[in-house]
C-alpha cells in the first residue's frame, strides 16, 4: 500500500534501523532492497556502491518507495512514495553526517572495511514525493 507522505511519515520512519527501498527497472518491476538510511532536514539519505543496479535504477528513474523493515527486508510498516536522486560529489557532505549521526561506530566499522576493500560509494538523497 503507498500514500503521499506526510511531514511525520519521513520523520517517524527514521526509528527503525533499516527500511526497504524500492527502485524501479525500465520495464516498470520494482525491486526491494533492504537499506540503512538517516533523515536530516526532511530527507533521507543513503550509502550504497558505486554505479549499483539500485543507483543505476534511480538514474533512470527517481520514483521509488521506501518503508521501514528489518535487516532481512521484512517490512515493519507502511511504505510510502518519494524521489531519490543520487547526490554529486559537492552534496554528499550531508548525507556522511546525517548516517554518522545514527549509526555511530557500526557505520565507522562499516566504511573501514569498505575504504579497505577500495569499493567507491555513490550516496543518495530520498525526498517526500
Amino acid at each position: 500500500m503507498s500514500q503521499v507522505p506526510q511531514p511525520d511519515t519521513f520523520t517517524a520512519l527514521n526509528k527503525h534501523q533499516y527500511a526497504n527501498l524500492f527502485t524501479y527497472r525500465k520495464n516498470g518491476e520494482a525491486i526491494k532492497t533492504p537499506i540503512w538510511f538517516a533523515l536530516k532536514n526532511g530527507k533521507f539519505y543513503v550509502v550504497t556502491t558505486k554505479n549499483s543496479g539500485k543507483v543505476k535504477r534511480i538514474r533512470n528513474n527517481g520514483r521509488v518507495m521506501i518503508g521501514p523493515s528489518d535487516a532481512r527486508g521484512n517490512p515493519r510498516g507502511e511504505t510510502i512514495e518519494a524521489r531519490a536522486r543520487v547526490l554529486g560529489p559537492d552534496e554528499v557532505e550531508i548525507a556522511k553526517i546525517a548516517l554518522d549521526e545514527k549509526y555511530g561506530l557500526m557505520k565507522a566499522v562499516f566504511e573501514f572495511f569498505i575504504t579497505m576493500r577500495g569499493v567507491e560509494r555513490d550516496w543518495v538523497e530520498i525526498a517526500p514525493a
